[in-house]
């Protein structure tokens, strides 16, 4: 049999950590002829490259802009990636590809890791497909009380919005600008751009709300920083990145036991070794 291979697919892709926690599980689990790359594909050449894979392809992980082109090609839309409106991985079925988003599984466990896994009230900064994932995960702990997306432009907020429609959650949309009013919450999630959180850092500090910020580099941030000096709880992107890895090994090899701690140390090794090279 020829050696296994994955990938991770997306524009720009470069700065991905998959390779690196998928990497470490293989060699943890003693699957010496498998193999894990990064590919540079934006959503116009998806579908070529997916006609040109052989049998050796075990499993892809799609980050942007792919996540919604993968509904499009897949044979087979697992109900969680239709809901959300995305998948981040595909898995050969057949002839064909099945399409699973494993975004959401990392969300939860992340949360559930952290302690902050029963929040009675939310609010998501940044309304696009992070947050729709968010909004599934938060269904899937629970979380019943509308969820409020705040967003920098309301007008395209559609796609969480549509999101919400098809999980049958309730969801309130206002200006990011208003931040301030929203937020005597239990939690809020930021799924905005690196960096882009911290400018509302006062507002965070003053508030009552853990944090989970889905950035993972660089680490903390400022908002980050000053919701745990006053004694909130706060979850960073590693976690998220991490289990929703784990998901998707278990989905590639076929295996029920992921090393979770050896993925776990070689991330974090990862992220301060290219902390220092900063």
């Amino acid at each position: 049999m020829a050696p296994a291979r994955a990938a991770v697919l997306g524009s720009p892709v470069a700065h991905s950590l998959s390779p690196v926690l998928h990497t470490a599980a293989y060699a943890a689990m003693g699957l010496d002829d498998w193999s894990y790359g990064l590919v540079e594909c934006d959503e116009k050449w998806l579908a070529s490259f997916l006609d040109g894979l052989g049998p050796e392809w075990r499993g892809l992980s799609l980050t942007m802009p792919l996540k919604r082109r993968a509904l499009d090609l897949a044979d087979e839309v697992t109900g969680l990636a239709e809901q959300v409106g995305g998948a981040n991985t595909l898995v050969p079925r057949g002839r064909g590809w099945a399409a699973y988003n494993t975004d959401v599984t990392g969300i939860a466990t992340a949360l559930t890791e952290a302690g902050v896994g029963a929040p009675r009230d939310v609010v998501v900064l940044g309304a696009g497909a992070t947050a729709a994932s968010t909004l599934a995960a938060l269904c899937e702990l629970g979380v019943s009380a509308p969820v409020t997306v705040l967003a920098r432009d309301t007008g395209r907020a559609g796609e969480v919005a549509d999101a919400a429609r098809r999980l049958g959650h309730p969801l309130e949309v206002a200006p990011l600008a208003d931040l301030g009013a929203h937020l005597d919450v239990d939690l809020v999630v930021s799924s905005l751009p690196s960096g882009a959180a911290d400018r509302y850092t006062e507002h965070l500090a003053a508030s009552r709300a853990d944090l989970f910020d889905v950035v993972y580099a660089p680490w903390p941030t400022r908002a980050a920083t000053a919701v745990a000096a006053r004694g909130g709880r706060v979850v960073g992107g590693f976690p998220m990145l991490l289990h929703q890895a784990v998901a998707q090994v278990r989905l590639m090899t076929g295996a029920d036991d992921v090393p979770v701690a050896a993925m776990r140390a070689a991330g974090e090794a990862e992220l301060e070794r290219r902390a220092a090279a900063a």
